[in-house]
């Protein structure tokens, strides 16, 4: 089976922003509101963070258990991991995943200011200073034989577009606007020199973007 190199589960608010701005610690996604952006997926019976019975069924819940499906490692850039910028003061932060990362695969953390690799429960984090490319031959040969997730933010999605490196997304769009921020597009029209689109609207009022190559 060939591997893909996917984006999965990505939410952008309605005006195509994946973050407001003024990320910190306590505000991982900036001004933005990130319970806009995510309530679907956590309302779903599948979530990641689901602890409890319950949550939804339905199309919301497909694309949920999806995120997971045939997942050998991702790579995330380094405010997706961290709010910190530039050296590392120490090594003590190990990002906010807690105990148990959702991810249980290798992760590729881009950052020009590599660190000693961290496990955490079924997760390994290694630190990149590499082009995309160069990450991804890294991850495509620690997912042994599955895909590869880009998960974000923003910015290392868009490196690997450029890159023409991405080969099929899904794309989340909540029905809130965030004005500012990071933002992955204007309209998803931009890429549909590359890529076929479909949009489903969800009850839920997401509207889920699918976008695979021509």
């Amino acid at each position: 089976m060939t591997q893909m190199v996917r984006v999965h589960n990505f939410n952008i608010s309605s005006d195509g922003y994946g973050a407001g701005k003024n990320q910190s610690l306590e505000r991982p996604f900036g001004d933005g509101d990130p319970t806009a952006l995510f309530a679907w997926s956590g309302a779903t019976a599948h979530a990641p963070t689901r602890t409890e019975p319950g949550g939804s069924w339905g199309f919301d819940d497909y694309c949920t258990r999806e995120w997971h499906r045939n997942i050998g490692a991702e790579i995330m850039g380094r405010n997706k991991f961290g709010p910190q910028r530039g050296p590392w003061e120490n090594y003590d932060w190990e990002g906010w995943w807690g105990d148990e990362p959702p991810f249980g695969t290798p992760v590729f953390v881009l950052t020009h200011h590599v660190r000693p690799s961290i496990t955490r429960g079924r997760t390994t984090f290694h630190f990149l200073d590499a082009s995309p490319k160069e990450a991804l031959a890294h991850a495509l040969e620690a997912a042994d034989g599955k895909d590869v997730r880009i998960g974000g933010g923003v910015a290392t999605i868009r490196a690997f577009l450029e890159a023409d490196l991405i080969d099929t997304l899904h794309v989340a769009v909540a029905p809130v606007a965030f004005g500012q921020g990071e933002r992955l597009w204007a309209t998803p029209d931009e890429l549909t020199d590359r890529f076929y689109l479909e949009q489903i609207p969800s009850p839920s009022g997401v509207t889920h973007h699918f976008l695979w190559r021509k």
